[in-house]
């Protein structure tokens, strides 16, 4: 496993938790309050009020995943499929969609910062696959 530089780490870790505040702490928290619209706005989306408390709940448990890092990688995965599920949504009703696009794109940059071996697969270097007698370049 690649150790990532203590700037690389922090770099990281600090995109994660704004990740994590952006999305527990607005995206989410949105979903369990009630204020004045709630159900017309939620209904404009498609979504009856109580299937809205069941996304947050998906929202913040993919969240701690990601920010778990024996679990991080999964929580991504699982991250990028809630997103584009939001992608989805904001494109049915003709609303912007590239903030979930964003969000999904900084999910794996922060994950490949905290863990450099994520960009290793993803542009195709793979040591484990590499042949053993190469060396390393």
């Amino acid at each position: 496993m690649t150790q990532p530089s203590k700037a690389s780490f922090i770099a990281g870790w600090v995109l994660s938790v704004l990740l994590t505040v952006f999305l527990c702490g607005l995206s989410a928290s949105g979903k369990f309050m009630d204020f004045p619209n709630k159900a017309e706005i939620m209904g404009k989306f498609g979504y009856p009020d109580d299937v809205m408390k069941w996304i947050g709940m998906v929202e913040i448990a993919v969240t701690i995943l990601f920010l778990i890092p024996q679990t991080a990688f999964i929580g991504a995965i699982l991250l990028t499929a809630y997103l584009g599920g939001a992608t989805a949504t904001h494109v049915r009703i003709e609303d912007p969609f590239y903030m979930p696009i964003i969000m999904g794109v900084v999910v794996w940059i922060a994950l490949g910062l905290r863990k450099p071996d994520v960009f290793q697969l993803a542009f195709g270097y793979d040591k484990c696959v590499a042949d053993p007698q190469a060396k390393d370049v």
